[in-house]
């Protein structure tokens, strides 16, 4: 099951092949295209438009999916926020970059997705959730313009995030000064963002934008949003109970389609800012210059399998959206060629024609994107490494560590007791049934745990898997 060429071989070839993502129209032009990454806090695959059991409305995504490619797999490799936005921005595992859970510090060492952008000769900035320092929600020192952070010389880092109403902070990028705007937190994001659009016309720009919601809570989600969402009227996927307890698992407490009222508003909350920022590309005249991502950091349970949140290697916690539109590059696609978070920095790369750091531990699969039929990987390596950091109890949050891996067909996990699940994915989408008893299955798992053992020496992850097929 392993690919047919080395990382090393793959990356040893992106250099010729990255290229080949500018169109010739942009040659022409002799400018590279902008990038505009958008990705938001726990939105899960399954609540996209024209998925089944889904109730949230997304038009300017649908739109966006349209004009575009959708990776209809794109896993989060360890889907939990900070850990996510330590592999985006490094291309690198947990254990290379040391940030293994939330509110670790990315190194400034690590050569990073703004840098490289920066130094292929674009103007990059940043807006919203940050989650890459030690003091995480509660915010660092904050500092005026021109204090780079991790190659984005626009650096508009927002805190406390999880108050989506009015309690976000930010700062003044000349004074320095912290700001607590009004309003929705999202929409005050997109703002920033739409300004640093319009005045960065003048050369290539990469653009990086974290919305926090749908992340929790979901019961501040715009009022008149949460009036289109009735409780009794939404749809529950089959795998999900009623009512959730409060540690995330068992018992009862939390009333799931109370929060899924919420959590609809906010997807429909954020693709109203979606579509200004599509909107200020076409009346600014760069959409026909700028590569636009939709995607993720994670997931959402939301009572599936009687669990909230993520930390999980279900489908719902680690399946997210990821929608690109680029200049040039066929519409109306799909794509099942199984992408990876660790994948993004060097098929972002790919996609803009910038050489691929060899760093970067994952693939270009800009391939995907051009339609040309490309061999992807065969697996996604999944995992759970530390809840020092989680809310709802750290070390005593329900959700258990584990590796495992993540195919087109299969997801695999060993936990801390032991092999924990085997999903056949294609015959059992919703993963109600549990294989990992099952004797004829054992030469897949053992196959399985190969990759697994392949994955940990690579990512220098020190996890006693060998304890967990015991």
């Amino acid at each position: 099951m392993r690919l047919q060429s080395t990382r090393r071989d793959v990356l040893r070839g992106l250099a010729g092949v990255s290229t080949a993502a500018v169109s010739a129209a942009q040659v022409r032009q002799g400018r590279r295209p902008n990038l505009l990454y958008v990705f938001s806090d726990q939105h899960r695959a399954c609540s996209l438009p024209g998925e089944e059991y889904n109730d949230a409305e997304a038009p300017a995504l649908a739109a966006l999916a349209a004009q575009g490619t959708t990776f209809t797999q794109c896993i989060s490799n360890y889907p939990v926020c900070s850990p996510y936005r330590a592999i985006l921005m490094t291309g690198r595992w947990p254990y290379q970059t040391g940030v293994i859970d939330n509110s670790y510090p990315l190194r400034q060492s690590e050569f990073s997705l703004g840098e490289a952008f920066q130094q292929a000769g674009y103007s990059t900035g940043y807006v919203g959730k940050w989650h890459l320092d030690a003091r995480g929600a509660e915010g660092l020192a904050l500092k005026p313009e021109g204090e780079a952070r991790h190659g984005f010389q626009e650096w508009r880092a927002w805190y406390r995030t999880n108050s989506h109403q009015g309690g976000s902070t930010t700062f003044d990028p000349v004074s320095g000064k912290e700001l607590r705007p009004a309003g929705y937190n999202a929409t005050n994001m997109t703002d920033d963002a739409i300004d640093f659009i319009e005045r960065n016309r003048a050369r290539p720009w990469m653009l990086v934008i974290s919305w926090n919601p749908p992340h929790p809570p979901f019961r501040d989600a715009p009022p008149e949003l949460m009036k289109k969402y009735p409780a009794g009227d939404l749809q529950l996927r089959p795998n999900t109970v009623e009512s959730v307890g409060r540690s995330g698992v068992g018992g009862s407490g939390r009333a799931v389609r109370t929060d899924l009222t919420g959590y609809n508003a906010h997807i429909e909350g954020i693709d109203i800012e979606m579509a200004r920022l599509l909107r200020t590309l076409d009346e600014t005249g760069q959409a026909d210059n700028t590569i636009v991502v939709y995607t993720s950091d994670h997931g959402e349970m939301l009572g599936a399998h009687n669990r909230m949140g993520k930390r999980l290697p279900h489908e719902e916690s680690c399946h997210v959206p990821f929608i690109v539109r680029a200049p040039g590059m066929p519409a109306k696609r799909k794509t099942d060629t199984l992408l990876g978070a660790i994948d993004i920095y060097p098929t972002l790369c790919g996609l803009a024609g910038i050489p691929v750091p060899e760093s970067c531990m994952g693939h270009d699969l800009s391939g995907a994107v051009r339609g040309e039929d490309i061999r992807g990987p065969e697996h996604q390596f999944l995992m759970h490494v530390s809840k020092s950091q989680a809310g709802g109890g750290g070390r005593n949050h329900p959700a258990p560590l584990f590796r495992g891996i993540r195919t087109e067909r299969y997801t695999y996990a060993c936990g801390e007791i032991g092999r924990w699940c085997l999903y056949d994915n294609r015959e059992d989408p919703y993963q109600r049934h549990n294989l990992a008893d099952d004797s004829s299955r054992a030469k897949l798992m053992a196959e399985l745990d190969g990759e697994v053992l392949d994955y940990l020496r690579q990512a220098q992850d020190g996890y006693p898997y060998r304890t967990a097929r015991d």
